[in-house]
């Protein structure tokens, strides 16, 4: 019986050690998935705050305004999403965009429906939702104070009394963001107001086609380029 014990004793002292060992082997592959949890969680996060572009062309919505001078950024989106191959078929925040990709780096572009003056509000929210940084975002938008079909890109610059621009810097609280103005000319026969709400003459959309095609890479360049380049390559023209 005394044997029989001891055999017992010893039994159980190797099932302990049996199941120590699998509760050890247990705890080893809980502390490793958690950890490959992290990693995945760590992931995830990186690709939730992937790096992006943001260009917002500023116009007016309805057909009323379709080409007039005031909505050259939607003209000149227009163009490139037909040169592209791109469409502003997704809505969001009072604002149709698009999406298009550049060497793997997502491009979001944005017209506003807001109306030109309420401009700000639009980009405002595009910027939080998508995690845009201020120096990847691109306004582009018309300049009475330029000859016709002109391009220039600016930075930390007056809105020059533009209306779309002083609102937007309103809600960002900076002129520190990249815009692209382009020229359309003053007459100072007609009022302002009338002016820039009027639609481009003849002779006017063939400088103005000449001025897209001079943009037909814009968006690549504004993904590859530094600003010193982008006004080097442009501000020339």
């Amino acid at each position: 019986k005394e044997i029989g014990t001891q055999k017992e004793v010893l039994f159980e002292q190797k099932e302990g050690e049996y199941q120590k060992g699998h509760t050890q082997n247990y705890l080893e592959v809980a502390v490793k998935t958690e950890k490959n949890l992290e990693n995945t969680m760590q992931l995830v996060n990186i690709t939730s705050q992937e790096k992006m572009k943001l260009i917002v062309g500023l116009g007016n919505p309805g057909s009323e305004y379709t080409k007039t001078r005031h909505n050259i950024g939607f003209s000149l989106l227009d163009y490139l999403a037909k040169i592209k191959g791109f469409s502003f078929d997704k809505d969001k925040f009072n604002g149709m965009y698009a999406e298009y990709m550049v060497n793997g780096e997502k491009v979001i572009l944005v017209k506003p429906l807001s109306y030109m003056n309420l401009s700000g509000g639009v980009v405002y929210k595009y910027i939080n939702f998508f995690k845009i940084d201020i120096k990847d975002l691109l306004i582009i938008q018309d300049d009475l104070d330029m000859t016709m079909g002109k391009i220039k890109f600016v930075y930390n610059s007056s809105s020059g009394g533009h209306n779309g621009i002083k609102d937007i810097e309103k809600y960002l609280k900076t002129k520190e963001y990249a815009r692209l103005k382009i020229g359309i000319a003053h007459n100072k026969d007609i009022d302002t107001k009338d002016y820039v709400l009027g639609k481009f003459n003849e002779e006017e959309s063939k400088i103005l086609n000449h001025t897209f095609e001079k943009l037909d890479n814009v968006i690549e360049d504004f993904c590859e380029l530094n600003l010193n380049l982008l006004m080097t390559k442009y501000n020339n023209k």
